[in-house]
């Protein structure tokens, strides 16, 4: 790291308080938003410094544009390209590259090289004393000089760029209007909830099957094992802690962080994507760690959903609405 980058870090800066709105970029460490959490302005950032007194030295709390910052602390080890400048808190280190310009391009691709090594970090192993990171070592691809191969680099992450997606539907809909709804209880008129089996993935070979655990992405797919699925198709899963919902449209195993909804109707994918939202968004801030959605729990789960004529869930709203929304036409 130290062979091509050069470091500005550890100003103990405090995030100060607002008194209008700005346009220059705090960051933290977090995961999203390229660690943007809020914009202030010059006179906010130079209001206090790091015990809370008047301060005005600028030189140190602002950062300049056209870097790589990199978190120390809290989420360690993510990294992401600025390209204006910012100011920041003491965990966030920023690496500005030595003997080259840089670009958008070289700078995604050294970005994702960096975070490939998040794997060295741990919250008992973060590194606080920034010389330890300063010398960790990573490979990037070099020319026939055996120096940084900026063409290359360059050109990769330009071979990744597709044309934007579009979409034929509005982005425009009607809306909502949830006074309307009804609340439900989801069982046992509408669905079952099975018991689950235990299973450890590290103990079964890849093959097809889909392993559902403890996740918030990709579906809960864990990895694909050699069982055959205990748990049929269509159907909803639930996270214990959060209560958080997906849709599984394949046969799948499953561990017992997660709760199985069966429907006792006749479904489509539309469908369930609308009534996991409204689950995620009605029960999400109800469970955490400390208070699990077990299988207990999930029974007595209610949800609102729009009504037909009959006070029944509408089928047929639900999935006209998923139909129109932007993106729909391309899934």
């Amino acid at each position: 790291m130290n062979e091509i980058f050069l470091l500005k870090w550890w100003y103990y800066n405090k995030k100060p308080e607002h008194s209008d709105f700005g346009n220059i970029p705090f960051l933290a460490s977090t995961e999203t938003n390229n660690w943007v959490t809020e914009f202030y302005t010059l006179d906010d950032i130079m209001s206090r410094d790091k015990v809370w007194n008047s301060d005005n030295t600028l030189d140190k709390k602002i950062y300049d544009w056209n870097c790589i910052a990199v978190t120390v602390n809290g989420s360690v080890c993510n990294a992401f390209y600025q390209s204006r400048p910012f100011t920041c808190s003491h965990d966030i280190t920023a690496l500005y590259l030595k003997n080259y310009i840089l670009n958008e391009g070289i700078a995604w691709f050294l970005c994702t090289v960096i975070m490939l090594d998040k794997y060295r970090w741990s919250y008992g192993r973060k590194p606080h004393d920034v010389k330890k990171f300063w010398k960790s070592i990573i490979k990037l691809p070099v020319d026939s000089s055996w120096n940084l191969d900026r063409e290359f680099m360059e050109n990769y992450v330009k071979s990744l760029h597709y044309k934007t997606i579009t979409t034929k539907n509005s982005s425009w809909l009607d809306k909502l209007e949830t006074n309307k709804w009804k609340e439900f209880n989801l069982f046992p008129k509408y669905f079952d909830v099975l018991p689950w089996k235990y299973y450890y993935s590290d103990e079964y070979e890849d093959w097809e099957t889909p392993y559902i655990s403890a996740s918030n992405e990709n579906n809960w797919i864990q990895q694909f094992i050699n069982l055959n699925p205990d748990f049929p198709w269509n159907c909803i899963i639930t996270w214990k802690v959060w209560c958080t919902a997906f849709y599984q449209k394949y046969p799948f195993c499953a561990t017992s962080d997660v709760n199985v909804f069966i429907p006792k109707f006749e479904m489509t994918q539309n469908i369930w994507i609308f009534i996991t939202t409204v689950i995620n968004f009605n029960e999400n801030y109800k469970w955490s760690y400390w208070r699990q959605c077990r299988v207990w729990n999930s029974k007595k789960i209610k949800v609102k959903l729009p009504v037909d004529n009959l006070w029944n869930p509408d089928r047929e709203f639900m999935e006209n609405y998923i139909k129109k929304l932007p993106y729909w036409d391309r899934i």
